[in-house]
């Protein structure tokens, strides 16, 4: 049986990735901060007949929480088939806000979270049979970069400017990952699932809410259509240790967005912020 662990797993792509793994006949851990999404998964569940779904509570802005979550998730799971990576909430507008440790909030959670989880989990991962990762995320998209003498973004805050960061900053964890680990046969893919109809608009202010929603209803796949080539993917991924794709379309990595230099570099600035 197959172990799927899904951040942001109780609702939307997440969601629809673990009700597809558990009518596969895998186990499914969703990572999520709410209880009553959990609950209306693991309900949903029983109703397919799987028993086979577990929910963890976890506020992944929480550094100390991710590494909590790692402990857990290897102890409990010796070998982890698949890693998905969608735990994601917009904050375009309004002020720059911190998480209790200090650390700006869409760094925290889209970026900070998928490095703690992804280097944490790898030894459960590379022990099994076809590992892979697969971080959802924007890669092909030429838009934001990366504010080297400012990460946390004290000076000229944008909500914009920091989600756009945290997405370049993903694109380079991919790199760097395949770099540090090619020996180990997991494979790392940066999934990009284009326009999809998820709950992501309830999370924006007016008027933004309602053109979203309208953006949506026009060009938007729907959750169980866009998961079809990302269960392509991820039953059967890449040889290359990372990869990064738009819906079924792969990627070419060169260019600044996946340069080798710069994934290093954001590993090591990032292993100082999270040692201290």
């Amino acid at each position: 049986m197959q172990t799927v662990i899904i951040t942001g797993g109780t609702d939307g792509l997440g969601k629809g990735l673990a009700l597809h793994y558990l009518r596969q006949g895998a186990h499914v851990v969703a990572l999520g901060s709410t209880a009553g999404k959990g609950e209306a998964l693991l309900t949903e569940a029983r109703a397919l007949a799987a028993g086979r779904a577990t929910f963890v509570r976890a506020d992944l802005t929480s550094l100390a929480a991710c590494r909590g979550v790692v402990e857990r998730l290897a102890a409990d799971h010796p070998v982890v088939d698949k890693l998905i990576l969608c735990a994601q909430r917009y904050r375009l507008l309004g002020g720059r806000a911190t998480t209790g440790e200090g650390f700006e909030h869409s760094f925290a959670l889209a970026y900070l979270s998928r490095f703690v989880l992804s280097h944490g989990l790898h030894d459960v991962l590379r022990a099994a049979r076809r590992p892979v990762v697969m971080n959802v995320g924007t890669p092909g998209v030429p838009l934001g970069r990366i504010h080297w003498d400012d990460l946390q973004l004290t000076r000229a805050y944008s909500g914009t400017k920091a989600t756009l960061q945290s997405f370049r900053a993903n694109d380079l964890l991919g790199v760097a990952f395949g770099v540090l680990h090619a020996a180990s046969g997991v494979s790392y893919v940066g999934y990009n699932p284009g326009v999809v109809s998820t709950g992501m608009p309830a999370s924006l202010p007016q008027p933004l809410r309602a053109g979203t929603r309208a953006l949506f209803t026009l060009f938007a796949a729907s959750v169980p259509k866009a998961t079809v080539p990302m269960t392509a993917l991820l039953d059967d991924p890449p040889a290359e240790p990372f990869t990064a794709h738009w819906g079924r379309r792969r990627l070419p990595l060169d260019g600044r967005a996946f340069d080798r230099d710069d994934a290093l570099r954001l590993h090591e600035l990032t292993q100082e912020l999270i040692s201290r």
